[in-house]
């Protein structure tokens, strides 16, 4: 049997799918590499475009198509879905959207996986191959320390194009539960560990020299789940291939130097760390405890991962019931002061299968909700819902005008500087560069369609201005020691081999 694993992108996010470099849909390498013998599997990633989508799944290439979807590309892969069916080619629907949604997923497929598929993938194959697959498949958390599961394909590249970072897992699921996010419930609030071997086995076989290291929480958030992430760093350090990584943590991991020592040498040179706010009752709102705790030591935590030479990708999300227009800059502003390498502000969006979601749903304040066409709004970048202290316009206009304050200011240089007096690394400084680089790009590609659907060219208020201001005057500072810190006494750190930045994803 032949079969096409396709991931689906959202065509109302130009740029965040399309910039910079290409990253795996890890998801589909792990079904790729499920897929037993004499089995035959390929991907199609619409990060390469839709053609090969439109070209290639034809009847006589392909006797099973499977999809899995985030909820903006839920649209599109249901119009797949439609033209492989209209073929008579068999169809399935998996990850998050699917497992949130299972029967608007049934209307448009001819079977929906709800849940992790790694168990049941076996059996939907051989229920695909003598053509009697089920409506529904219900997958369980998977205990991936005693069955090996998680590991991807990393020989297997898209036949519509190239990936240039390698995507690996080593654990799944977060405690922290946030209200927006829909991780805990799709892969549960334990963290389940791979066996380190296995880790260790896939990161030397993969011939790319940049890993994202997908982990929703690769520190956790206890002594436990810190101690787990250390050991695996000093195997990487002694018996792993010297490559050059990022990943996504909580803030916590910036108190503990050790970690962030051997994250280093390991190879780290970026994480993403989702702050979300500088408000107190807003991390309350999102349910955001760990931040909580720690948002008095937001700076001390931040300059951490400097000392460390590790640089921070700060997530934040506007929109919650506190935030005003003004919170757009303001919240950028008080980045750039603490010293956060790389920010990505986005619309606070609530994904179906989340509190948020049915919070939102239950009080009325829902306006994207011309299913399943809207979905493909739920992009992060559009506000599909009624904020408290504004309105969707008002939201969507102030984070133009910071995209568009990106797209126009000189601002990129400066911040890789910055990275490098803060950090002393030249390959996390060139990591930065990259980082926002793809930022910049994104941000051009997204502004004329943002201009298109608000109806007007942005003109970045004297505040947005300020800010981009704030990366040259803040790297004066550092340089001259004329700032409120100074910049770390250590020598430039030993580079290892000049790998390119890759973009932020959703």
């Amino acid at each position: 049997m032949r079969i096409a694993l396709v991931n689906p992108i959202s065509r109302r996010s130009q740029g965040y799918h399309t910039v910079g470099s290409y990253i795996p849909q890890l998801g589909l390498q792990v079904l790729a590499q499920g897929v037993p013998a004499p089995h035959e599997v390929d991907i199609i990633d619409e990060v390469f475009g839709t053609d090969a989508t439109e070209t290639l799944l034809t009847r006589d290439r392909y006797d099973l198509v499977g999809i899995t979807s985030y909820t903006s590309g839920a649209t599109r892969a249901y119009e797949i879905a439609e033209m492989c069916r209209r073929q008579g080619i068999q169809t399935i629907m998996g990850g998050p959207h699917a497992s949130a949604c299972p029967d608007e997923a049934g209307q448009h497929f001819d079977a929906v996986a709800i849940g992790e598929c790694d168990e049941i993938w076996p059996q939907i194959i051989e229920d695909a191959d003598q053509h009697r697959m089920q409506s529904r498949y219900h997958g369980k958390l998977s205990d991936l320390e005693s069955t090996g599961f998680g590991r991807a394909n990393q020989f297997l590249n898209a036949i519509n194009g190239r990936y240039d970072v390698s995507a690996i897992q080593t654990s799944r699921g977060c405690p922290v539960g946030c209200e927006y996010c829909s991780v805990t419930k799709f892969n549960g609030a334990p963290i389940r560990r791979r066996p380190i071997e296995d880790i260790l086995d896939e990161w030397n076989s993969t011939q790319k020299r940049f890993i994202f290291v997908v982990d929703d929480n690769f520190f956790g958030v206890g002594e436990k789940h810190a101690e787990w992430a250390k050991e695996l760093l000093r195997e990487i350090i002694k018996r792993g291939k010297k490559r050059l990584w990022f990943s996504q943590t909580t803030i916590n991991m910036g108190g503990d130097p050790e970690g962030l020592e051997l994250a280093y040498k390991a190879g780290c040179r970026g994480m993403l760390v989702g702050f979300e706010t500088f408000n107190e009752k807003t991390l309350k709102e999102y349910h955001k405890g760990i931040n909580r705790k720690n948002l008095e030591n937001y700076q001390q935590l931040v300059d951490g991962f400097h000392r460390a030479g590790i640089a921070v990708f700060g997530g934040f999300i506007i929109g919650s019931d506190q935030d005003t227009p003004q919170a757009v800059a303001d919240t950028a502003m008080m980045a750039v002061q603490m010293g956060i390498d790389i920010i990505q502000i986005t619309n606070l969006t609530p994904l179906p299968g989340t509190k948020m979601y049915d919070r939102f749903k239950m009080e009325g304040r829902l306006i994207a909700e011309d299913y399943p066409l809207d979905w493909e709004r739920y992009t992060f970048v559009e506000t599909v819902y009624q904020p408290r202290q504004m309105t969707p316009r008002e939201l969507d206009e102030a984070i133009f005008e910071l995209r568009h304050a990106a797209a126009r200011s000189p601002w990129v240089i400066k911040r890789a500087l910055r990275t490098l007096v803060r950090t002393r690394s030249l390959t996390t400084a060139l990591f930065v560069y990259g980082m926002n680089r793809g930022w910049k790009r994104m941000a051009r590609i997204q502004a004329p369609h943002d201009a298109q659907t608000l109806g007007f060219t942005a003109q970045p208020s004297a505040r947005l201005r300020k800010v981009f201001d704030a990366f040259r005057i803040h790297l004066f500072d550092r340089v001259t020691g004329l700032g409120a810190a100074t910049a770390p006494q250590t020598p430039v750190r030993e580079s290892l081999p000049v790998i390119g930045g890759v973009p932020g994803s959703e």
